[in-house]
């Protein structure tokens, strides 16, 4: 399964998509710190209302294969401004929670979602378990392995090149003194 990290404000549904994401009962609790499991980094909702500490975010981005944005299906408002994703260099996704609500506006949430520069939106309720088998699903592990680093694939290259160079002159200031 694809590594996701979960962001989004307080209560938003991120530990609860988390417990329903690996199967576990749903309980309420409130996320401390990073939260670094197996498949999922949960994330505070400070994490990401705070300014101080939103730098961790993109320390913890570099650890996921996907950065999962959640917004509550009754979010008043939407705390992802226009084109976040741009900064984010990994594949990022748009997650509605808490569609089961009888005060949800999926569609409004959706459109924030899609502002912020989400193309892949889940709607999911993680009480009812809503949408929880189609995220599931797009994680899964069905990527080919990453490719190498040109760059470092290149100055290997160039090292080697460099050794082979230092050997043939070696090589050919041998052979003149010989002769």
């Amino acid at each position: 399964m694809k590594k996701i990290m979960l962001f989004g404000r307080v209560a938003a549904g991120k530990t609860t998509l988390t417990q329903a994401l690996r199967g576990e009962e749903i309980k309420y609790y409130k996320t401390q710190y990073v939260n670094y499991l197996d498949t999922v980094i949960d994330t505070p909702g400070e994490y990401t209302e705070r300014r101080e500490t939103s730098g961790a975010l993109a320390l913890y981005a570099y650890e996921s294969d996907i950065v999962g944005l959640v917004l509550s299906a009754n979010e008043p408002y939407s705390i992802f401004s226009p084109c976040l994703t741009s900064m984010v260099n990994r594949e990022a996704i748009g997650i509605v929670t808490g569609i089961d609500k009888p005060d949800a506006n999926v569609e409004r949430v959706t459109n924030w979602l899609r502002l912020a520069g989400c193309k892949k939106i889940f709607p999911v309720s993680s009480i009812t378990g809503e949408g929880i088998a189609e995220l599931a699903a797009y994680l899964q592990d069905d990527t080919p392995p990453k490719k190498k680093n040109p760059i470092k694939t290149a100055t290997k290259r160039t090292a080697k090149q460099k050794k082979t160079k230092e050997k043939q002159s070696a090589s050919g200031e041998l052979a003149t003194w010989l002769l």
